[in-house]
């Protein structure tokens, strides 16, 4: 077959190096020439997945993968197209369909009969059917059901381990007719291989759920149970603080019950999935109370850890404190909703001076991220840790000379080796 993938980011090139790894021609197009040539050269433009430096070297060494930035080179003939690109919210929580209304539009245009357009970005309920069907209709010229094809499969993979999670969890799919739904199970399980599960209430694979919105609601609601689920851990943490105790041993003794799975707590709040995903269902189900007040509790971690923070070191006016990691997540370098602005504007607003590390990114990448660089060595007067980086859990004294307090908003320094730093851990009571 030949395949489409719009946008090569964090999923998108992952994707595409598998369906070319498994026999068919793919084109990746993506609105950065940098990403494009990098790809062209057999170059990962982001670290961080596993295995990708090798597989995507093989696809283009191979011929079977490529980049472009023009969809009239990628579109026309293609036998399924893949969108991938990202829906966020706006300064008011609404989703922004800016881009992704662009690329519908871009591939409306250039689309040929017979064509399989699936679209993997997580959406609002009713997106699929409503919004993009018309628009590649209007702007092909082409029907639906007969002419083209659409359907929803939502990703269900992991930043990092994109490779083995296609191969772990069965591929959701949903479409708006029949001959969709028939395209689209068939293209899914001609690309992708799947693990044998004997877990699993059915044989892991490609699962039809029957229509779009089906498809878009399933991703809406693993989203939304890990935000409330996080935000119970959070809850957790701060009232065992209130009383003096050690969350964790309660959090890790709900775990081991098979009707639990409480998310251990911090203060990160970022990513394209948890904090954005339940914003998408409030979107369309605005009684919805709960989401509503998992995310509330959840954005309001940086802060706290701002907060707790000053009660320790005191008044923070001229005070330097570091932020030790402005990516989302340890491991990954992504910023996008990454907790460590919320927290750096906090801080700023109690006065602090504020500086931040983190191994991931140079200094001119912090500066333009809004940063002042700040090496471990250098002195400071408190930090607090944001990312659950690994060069954090061998953190020791000499790295932050001068500093009186450290939060740990991750669990992942040892106190000892931080001695006598006055260290605090999310969720201890001390």
């Amino acid at each position: 077959m030949n395949v489409t993938v719009v946008a090569l980011g964090k999923i998108g090139l992952p994707l595409s190096v598998q369906i070319a790894a498994n026999g068919h021609t793919v084109v990746g197009v993506d609105i950065d020439p940098r990403v494009v040539d990098l790809v062209n050269e057999g170059r990962e433009p982001f670290p961080g997945e596993a295995e990708l430096d090798v597989r995507l070297e093989a696809v283009v060494t191979a011929g079977s993968l490529r980049a472009t930035t023009d969809f009239a080179d990628a579109i026309p003939g293609a036998d399924a197209v893949v969108v991938v690109v990202p829906v966020v919210v706006d300064l008011d929580a609404r989703p922004d369909f800016r881009a992704i209304d662009a690329a519908t539009e871009a591939i409306g245009t250039h689309l040929t009969a017979g064509t399989l357009v699936s679209y993997e970005t997580t959406l609002p309920v009713h997106t699929t059917r409503q919004r993009f069907v018309p628009g590649l209709e209007r702007a092909s010229g082409l029907a639906p059901g007969r002419d083209f094809f659409v359907c929803h499969s939502p990703e269900r993979v992991f930043t990092g381990r994109v490779f083995a999670d296609l191969r772990k969890y069965p591929k959701l799919v949903g479409a708006v007719d029949e001959p969709s739904a028939a395209r689209a199970v068939d293209f899914y399980q001609q690309v992708l291989d799947f693990d044998e599960r004997d877990d699993l209430p059915q044989p892991n694979g490609v699962w039809d759920l029957g229509s779009a919105e089906a498809a878009e609601l399933a991703k809406l609601a693993e989203t939304t149970y890990r935000n409330i689920n996080i935000a119970l851990a959070n809850e957790l943490a701060l009232h065992a603080e209130s009383i003096g105790i050690d969350v964790l041993p309660v959090i890790d003794a709900a775990n081991s019950q098979p009707f639990s799975h409480i998310h251990r707590p911090g203060i990160a709040v970022g990513g394209h999935c948890i904090p954005v995903y339940p914003k998408f269902y409030l979107s369309v189900d605005e009684q919805a109370t709960l989401p509503a007040a998992a995310i509330e509790l959840n954005e309001s971690m940086p802060r706290r850890a701002a907060e707790a923070t000053r009660a320790h070191v005191g008044d923070l006016r001229g005070k330097r404190v570091a932020v030790l990691g402005v990516a989302y997540r340890g491991g990954v370098k992504e910023t996008a909703f990454s907790g460590a602005f919320p927290l750096a504007a906090a801080l700023r607003e109690m006065g602090a001076e504020v500086v931040a590390h983190d191994p991931l990114y140079d200094d001119d990448e912090l500066t333009s991220l809004g940063f002042e660089p700040h090496h471990l060595g250098d002195p400071c007067d408190a930090a607090v840790i944001q990312t659950d980086h690994d060069r954090y859990r061998d953190l020791r004294a000499d790295d932050l000379p001068g500093a009186a307090f450290v939060y740990d908003g991750r669990r992942v320094v040892d106190a000892a080796r931080l001695a006598p730093i006055a260290v605090h851990v999310i969720g201890t009571g001390h």
